[in-house]
């Protein structure tokens, strides 16, 4: 009866600690889990700091060379979310046939949510 009272309380620790570990939270060692996903967004301004609405954002996953596109709304603003936490992104925007310059979201920035703001020279 032992052996199995015994059996049973390791099953239950274990099943607990598994559970903890794909939760995302801290685990019992006390290291943080990788995230899942993040989101990238930011605005689309011209050289003034007053928004472009109507930029077309481009978005390239550097892995795979896929491109997701993004209309900014009137705000200027842009949103891509659920992005992988383990591959580089390249963005940039294009507005009234002009281009801005394209910055990197890097796989080792570890932030969920990161806001990279795009100016373009529109004059």
């Amino acid at each position: 009866m032992k052996k199995v009272l015994g059996l049973g309380v390791l099953l239950l620790a274990t099943s607990l600690a598994m559970a903890a570990e794909s939760s995302g939270r801290p685990s019992a060692s006390g290291t943080a889990e990788p995230q899942q996903s993040r989101s990238l967004n930011g605005v689309v301004m011209d050289k003034s700091d007053n928004p472009l609405p109507n930029a077309i954002v481009y978005l390239k996953n550097t892995k795979t060379l896929t491109v997701k596109t993004f209309i900014a709304g009137r705000d200027g603003s842009y949103r891509f979310p659920a992005l992988s936490p383990n591959v580089d992104y390249e963005v940039h925007a294009e507005a009234k046939g002009k281009t801005s310059d394209t910055k990197t979201l890097s796989s080792f920035d570890s932030r969920p949510d990161t806001r990279i703001n795009l100016h373009v020279d529109v004059r």
